[in-house]
């Protein structure tokens, strides 16, 4: 670690939990989020902050106009350029150092099963329920930890699945892939602003968790939040025997 890097991330470094070991672990990690929205802004800035080596970014929309009120990755000079494009820039200009691979395309099956194996953790922010399961697939099919998080109005929600773990439910275990449910969109529901910037940074802070070897993960828990009251709420999730993305893993 240069002497630049010892400065940068000193209030790591100073953490037990951490220390220079930790942060060599995330500087030498490799972290792919899906989406640069919501989500993904706060995410992507925390990542490059905290010094992940390199950074995968993946989006195929562009700025709009009625994005600014909550992506705040982006800025009003650059709408109507590509997602990805504006938060590589936003996340350059926090730390230089991070190595960012910004992708303007729509992630399907077969650009995730080779971004998903050359990750070390992989950040679900994206908005809709056919990526989810796309991307959890590639996850499962890897061994790659998956961070998930959604929001819609006031209601947000964050878990952990890590195929790693002999125990550990992925998302088809929680949502199966056949539900019948009519889909959610901010555009037609909204959204809180605030947060997906909450949930955002809890994503980056159980990446980093992940990555750094430290603490304890929320695999195994879905965490729930109710904006309207600020309230938490957690439940136990198990790994379903027989699930049709997992079970044979």
């Amino acid at each position: 670690m240069t002497d630049e890097q010892l400065l940068r991330y000193s209030r790591h470094i100073l953490l037990d939990e951490v220390g220079i070991e930790g942060q060599e672990r995330i500087l030498a990690a490799h972290a792919l989020i899906i989406g640069a929205g919501g989500l993904g802004s706060p995410a992507a800035l925390y990542l490059a902050s905290a010094g992940v080596g390199r950074i995968t970014l993946v989006d195929g929309d562009v700025v709009d106009l009625t994005n600014l009120q909550r992506q705040i990755a982006h800025t009003t000079a650059r709408v109507g350029r590509p997602k990805v494009e504006s938060a590589a820039e936003a996340m350059a200009a926090i730390n230089p150092g991070v190595q960012i691979t910004a992708l303007a395309a729509r992630a399907d099956a077969a650009m995730l099963d080779g971004l998903v194996r050359e990750a070390s953790v992989v950040l679900d922010c994206s908005d809709n329920y056919a990526t989810r399961h796309a991307v959890n697939a590639a996850c499962v099919r890897h061994g790659r930890p998956l961070v998930a998080g959604a929001v819609i109005r006031f209601d947000a929600q964050i878990t952990v699945l890590d195929p790693r773990t002999a125990r550990s439910p992925c998302y088809a275990c929680i949502f199966p892939p056949d539900a019948d449910f009519e889909e959610a969109h901010c555009s037609t529901l909204g959204v809180f602003a605030p947060l997906v910037g909450v949930l955002g940074a809890m994503q980056a802070a159980e990446a980093l968790k992940l990555l750094a070897g430290m603490g304890q993960s929320l695999a195994g828990r879905l965490l729930m939040l109710d904006g309207r009251s600020m309230q938490w709420s957690s439940m136990r999730v198990q790994r379903a025997p027989d699930c049709p993305v997992c079970s044979a893993q």
